[in-house]
């Protein structure tokens, strides 16, 4: 059987609309509570906004997760050897299948979390983490007069429902123009909160300025792609696509071009070298509510439309991409790791690791074995899925803790300050201690069944030097982990210390329930695993 056959299914006949609309209805969701939020911000009194802002996102996205669980409970086997689950819905554009439902139920999870720590409003004086007027000149007295005024930027919360039924969009996307929308959907409100932190401002501009610049760059390559690759096939949806690659109806040279552009723009958004540039500067910069949104969501989402294009559309070409894939693998693991070591800022440490661990998730990629539903077997679609999880709740967790980390000016992220948090509070310290553990992949924790979940996959698809390397590579990887645990366990603080913030409710409410997952997942990987598992393959 080809890897196109086991990589993905054939869709079963299109189910009438009203089901269809169903199917779709916690997209509508988010949607939705996006909506309301702008008639909040259009028609409510400023000083009643933020509160209520929340609440609506909180209040939505509980729903959506809701009505997550229902539709993923409802999907359907498509055929008697129970390779996958689901059908394609809004005229083909979508694929409403288990891998695609699955990443909708962790993406709102991931988006609850960080939307706490968005409503997180006693960490600045009674303020949240955002500018109360973007438009204010840093350090101008307009600047003053709205901190005076108590003014608060409401509007994140919408903007952030925006990306992520943009990110629920583009994980699920059946055809390549309607996966371009979704990106830019789930882009262009990042492209915007990246530039409201409260503190350090013009970092933060910076940022925000150049994800905007590079990420309408990589937007280019893929836009380019999708035109090189519908002139190979005459089409945009993936189906077809996969019957014109299996043909080779056209010229090879154009199918060779568009997959390495469509594949520069989706490798972008996973933070893979070489186009990593922009994750540790916009990472530093951007409010670490939105950095741990980012690099949780972000992350999840292109994963899904990387496998989605690559297993559906260019599976019976997997030759000609896989090679190419092991090398990004490789150079994305080595890099993160050995630049992560230099590092003496926090948020540009954990920016690296995500490097890393995107390496590491094209490990289980490339382990092209596809088995049935609950099959005995780690497959690279299930592999992936409970790496994403766990690795985004462990993310989540880390900036939580970062935010609590203070001094007179806001966040103090250089490690320096970090010397000694263990005697300030041992609570905080063990707790960024067990996520550093996970990421590590140190036994009882969820990242150890993490990559062993995907190494399980590639070791199955004969991939086994890729393995020995990431065995490796996570072993200096383990270095600059333990380094900051030495740190804030077992050296002297510098001048007074660090100083934590106990008054963050919401955030240390985040903590504990990512630090409990993270154990839990570490201890009893079991449900999820055999949850990821039972998605299935993609339909198309």
């Amino acid at each position: 059987m080809s890897f196109a056959h086991l990589a993905v299914i054939d869709r079963p006949p299109i189910a009438a609309p009203d089901i269809q609309y169903a199917l779709l209805m916690p997209v509508f969701i988010v949607v939705g509570a996006a909506i309301v939020g702008v008639l909040v911000e259009s028609f409510l009194p400023r000083r009643h906004r933020f509160t209520i802002q929340a609440g609506v996102a909180v209040a939505g996205l509980i729903a959506a997760f809701v009505d997550t669980v229902v539709v993923y409970t409802d999907l359907t086997l498509v055929d008697a050897a129970r390779v996958g689950r689901g059908q394609v819905a809004a005229e083909g554009a979508l694929s409403i299948d288990g891998p695609g439902v699955f990443t909708w139920g962790i993406l709102l999870i991931f988006a609850l979390l960080s939307t706490l720590l968005f409503a997180e409003r006693r960490l600045d004086g009674g303020l949240s983490s955002f500018t109360g007027r973007a438009a204010d000149a840093p350090g101008s007295a307009a600047e003053a007069e709205a901190v005076k005024a108590r003014i608060e930027h409401s509007e994140v919360f919408p903007l952030a429902l925006f990306a992520l039924s943009g990110m629920m969009l583009f994980a699920s996307s059946n055809d390549l123009l309607t996966m371009f929308v979704a990106l830019e959907v789930l882009s262009l409100p990042l492209y915007l909160l990246c530039g409201l932190a409260r503190r350090r401002r013009l970092l933060s501009q910076e940022a925000a300025l150049k994800y905007f610049l590079l990420g309408a760059f990589s937007s280019v390559f893929f836009l380019y792609g999708i035109a090189l690759v519908y002139g190979y096939s005459g089409s945009f949806r993936l189906s077809e696509i996969a019957t014109a690659v299996s043909a080779r109806s056209g010229s090879e040279n154009l199918l060779l071009a568009g997959m390495a552009l469509i594949a520069v723009g989706l490798l972008f958004k996973i933070g893979a070298a070489p186009f990593h540039n922009w994750t540790p500067d916009v990472y530093q910069g951007a409010p670490t509510p939105v950095t741990a949104f980012m690099a949780a969501g972000t992350k999840a989402a292109a994963f899904l439309a990387l496998m989605r294009v690559f297993f559906v559309a260019f599976g019976g070409s997997s030759w000609d991409w896989r090679p190419m894939i092991v090398i990004i693998a490789v150079i994305t693991m080595f890099l993160g790791a050995i630049v992560s070591i230099s590092q003496t800022d926090v948020k540009r440490m954990l920016a690296y690791s995500s490097v890393a661990h995107a390496g590491f998730l094209l490990v289980g990629f490339v382990g092209v074995y596809q088995g049935p539903v609950n099959g005995d077997r780690i497959t690279s679609v299930s592999s992936v899925l409970f790496y994403l999880a766990i690795y985004g709740i462990s993310s989540i967790g880390a900036f939580a803790v970062v935010t609590l980390v203070r001094d007179g000016g806001g966040e103090t992220t250089h490690l320096s300050k970090w010397a000694g948090l263990g005697k300030v509070s041992p609570l905080l310290a063990g707790s960024f201690a067990l996520f550093m553990l996970s990421f590590a992949g140190i036994p009882l924790t969820g990242g150890f069944i993490g990559k062993w979940a995907v190494f399980s996959a590639a070791w199955s698809g004969g991939y086994w030097p890729l393995v020995v390397a990431g065995v490796l590579i996570s072993a200096i990887a383990a270095y600059f982990y333990v380094r900051v645990i030495v740190l804030m366990f077992f050296t002297d603080p510098v001048g007074a210390g660090p100083s934590v913030a106990a008054t963050g409710r919401l955030t240390t409410v985040v903590i504990a329930m990512t630090a409990a997952a993270t154990v839990v997942l570490g201890v009893v990987p079991g449900p999820l695993l055999d949850l990821a598992q039972h998605a299935g393959a993609f339909v198309r």
